[in-house]
């Protein structure tokens, strides 16, 4: 009877991995309609929280994986312009940090209280996504970011990474996460307990 409570276990996480792989994907393509600034929304970071909830840390760095794929092949052109490999892997190191930390974050207090993981996921999720680009950036693209930023008028490089490139982006990140996360987690829970 163990074996197949586990085997039905291991059969939802595969289930509910593959659904919320085919959200990031939908998600990511629909957030090329919604822009603040010069870049799309990552909506995709709801998935790969609740994938950390309701998963594992491999699914949902799975799922920072995807978000990176899908993002080199949507909304990476011009970094691609520039240098290929420097987009290549800061997009897909954003991706899969994400994932990473959000699932690591969740499961390092989710047996203090579950919704304070899902929240602190929820921040550390865009915190790294944001992080990560920002260094990649730096390291690969630094040079052309500084022209950008002179040309929209911004004074220095860094005011413009912050504020022209990830600072409106980040901060919907942040807010729709924390909003939407702990919501959607309830919701799955309740219909949980309701089998």
């Amino acid at each position: 009877m163990a074996k197949t409570a586990k085997n039905r276990k291991q059969l939802e996480t595969l289930v509910l991995g593959g659904i919320l792989t085919a959200l990031v994907i939908v998600l990511q393509h629909l957030g090329q309609f919604i822009h603040l600034g010069p870049f799309a929304i990552s909506l995709v970071l709801i998935p790969i929280v609740i994938g950390a909830a309701t998963c594992s840390t491999k699914i949902s760095t799975w799922l920072g994986f995807v978000f990176g794929v899908v993002v080199l092949m949507t909304d990476a052109s011009a970094f691609l312009a520039i240098s290929v490999h420097g987009t290549v892997i800061t997009v897909l190191a954003k991706g899969i940090m994400c994932g990473l930390a959000a699932g690591l974050t969740y499961n390092l207090i989710k047996n203090k209280n579950k919704y304070a993981a899902v929240i602190l996921s929820a921040i550390i999720c865009p915190i790294t996504n944001t992080g990560v680009f920002l260094l990649g950036c730096v390291v690969f693209f630094f040079k052309t970011i500084q022209e950008w930023g002179i040309a929209e008028g911004y004074a220095n490089a860094a005011q413009y990474m912050f504020l022209g490139l990830a600072g409106g982006n980040f901060l919907f990140e942040l807010a729709t996460n924390i909003l939407l996360c702990p919501i959607i987690i309830r919701i799955l829970n309740i219909k949980g307990k309701n089998r």
